[in-house]
C-alpha cells in the first residue's frame, strides 16, 4: 500500500493500476541477492491498516520470527511525505532513527519511480530499504527464513501443495485482493461494475470451495488463507461502504463469515488486526473518494468472537506444529480495534 504524493486525492479520478514492487531484492538463506537471512539485521515496517502489510504481520507471528525480525508500525494516516513514524516517541522510529519511511527508500535509490509502500524491509546497519515486494516477502519468510522459525512453526507453503496454493492465490489476488481496489478507485461506472461483479463472483466460488473444507488448500493454514483473510477481515469495515463493494456484507454470507471468524480467532490472525487503524486510514486518507474524511461509527464488531463451528469440518490449523505464543510486549492491538 503506497502513501504520499498526490495519489490520495487522485483516487477515483483516474484509472487505477497497482504498481509493481520496484525493489524486489530477496533476503535468502544463501544471500544470493546480497541480503542473507540474519537474526536482528532487518526491520519490518508495516501499517496495520494495509492488507498487504498485514500478510507479513500474520506470517511473522505464525512462524515465530518476532525476535529475528523486529517490527516498526507506522501511523495509519500519511501526509504528502508518505508513511510516518508519528506513533513513536519524538516521531522517529527508535531503531532506524528516521521520521518517514521514504528516508530508507531515498538511501537505497534517489528519485526512484513509484510511491513509498508497505510492507517494507529495511537493513538496519545501513538504513537502506531492501525490499517492498509484498508478494514475495511472506513466501520468503515461510521458506528462506526457516532456520529462524520457532519450534512448532507451521509450514505455510508446503512444497507438495505449492502449485495449488499458487493457483488459488492468483485468482484471489486478481478478483478479491486487488479487485476491491479496482472497484473502489474506479473512475467510471463501467469500470466499477466490472470490478465489483468480479469480486462477488470470486467470493461465491470461494464460499463454495470452503463449504466443505476448513481451509483453502489441504487441511492446514497456508499462505493462501493469509492472503484471503487480510481482505475479508476488512470487508464490512471499509470495502463494503468505502469501496462500494456492497452486493452483500461478509456477515451475510454464512460460509465466508464463519471462515473469517475461524481465522480471526486463531492465534496469529486476529491479534494482529487493528480495526481503528483500518477505518481511519481508508476513510481519512482516500480523500478522492471520501472528501469529508468522516469515519463511520460501524460496523458492530462484537460478532467476531462468536462461535464459528468450522472445527466440525476437521482440519489441523498448524499441521504437525503448534500455535504461536503470546503476542510480544509492545505489539498488542486493542481488543477488537478499540483505540
Amino acid at each position: 500500500m503506497s502513501g504520499g504524493g498526490e495519489g490520495n486525492s487522485a483516487y477515483g479520478h483516474k484509472a487505477f493500476k497497482r504498481s509493481r514492487s520496484h525493489f524486489a531484492d530477496r533476503i535468502t538463506a544463501d544471500g544470493r541477492d546480497g541480503w542473507p537471512v540474519e537474526a536482528g539485521r532487518y526491520r519490518l515496517v508495516v501499517s496495520r491498516a494495509c492488507p498487504w502489510a498485514s500478510r507479513s504481520l500474520v506470517a511473522r507471528r505464525l512462524l515465530g520470527l518476532e525476535d529475528a525480525l523486529s517490527l516498526a508500525v507506522v501511523d495509519p494516516i500519511q501526509d504528502d511525505r508518505s508513511w510516518r513514524f508519528t506513533l513513536d516517541a519524538d516521531g522517529r522510529d527508535p531503531v532506524l532513527g528516521i521520521r518517514f519511511l521514504s528516508e530508507a527508500y531515498d538511501l537505497r535509490e534517489t528519485g526512484y519511480p513509484g510511491g513509498v509502500s508497505v510492507p517494507a524491509i529495511v537493513d538496519v546497519p545501513s538504513g537502506e530499504l531492501v525490499t517492498n515486494d509484498f508478494q514475495q516477502i511472506t513466501l520468503d519468510l515461510a521458506t528462506e527464513w526457516s532456520a529462524l522459525h520457532r519450534p512448532g512453526a507451521p509450514d505455510l507453503y508446503p512444497r507438495a501443495r505449492r502449485d495449488e496454493i499458487d493457483s488459488v492465490m492468483a485468482e484471489v489476488y486478481e478478483d478479491v485482493n486487488n479487485g476491491v481496489y479496482r472497484a473502489g478507485f474506479a473512475s467510471n461506472q463501467e469500470e466499477y461494475e466490472a470490478a465489483c461483479a468480479g469480486v462477488f463472483r470470486r467470493l461465491e466460488l470461494l464460499a463454495s470451495r470452503l463449504a466443505g473444507q476448513r481451509y483453502l488448500v489441504g487441511d492446514t493454514i497456508t499462505e493462501a488463507d493469509i492472503r484471503l483473510f487480510t481482505t475479508l477481515v476488512r470487508f464490512d469495515a471499509v470495502y463494503h461502504g468505502h469501496f462500494k463493494c456492497n452486493l452483500w456484507k461478509l456477515t451475510e454470507n454464512p460460509v465466508l463469515w464463519a471462515y473469517t471468524r475461524d481465522l480471526y480467532q486463531t492465534p496469529g490472525f486476529g491479534d494482529t488486526v487493528d480495526f481503528d487503524h483500518i477505518k481511519r486510514h481508508y476513510y481519512q486518507v482516500h480523500t478522492g473518494i471520501n472528501p469529508t474524511r468522516i469515519v463511520p461509527l460501524g460496523p458492530d464488531l462484537s460478532g467476531w468472537l462468536s462461535p464459528h463451528h468450522r472445527e466440525e469440518l476437521g482440519g489441523r490449523p498448524f499441521g504437525d506444529g503448534t500455535p504461536p505464543g503470546p503476542v510480544r510486549p509492545g505489539e498488542e492491538v486493542p481488543p477488537l480495534g478499540r483505540p
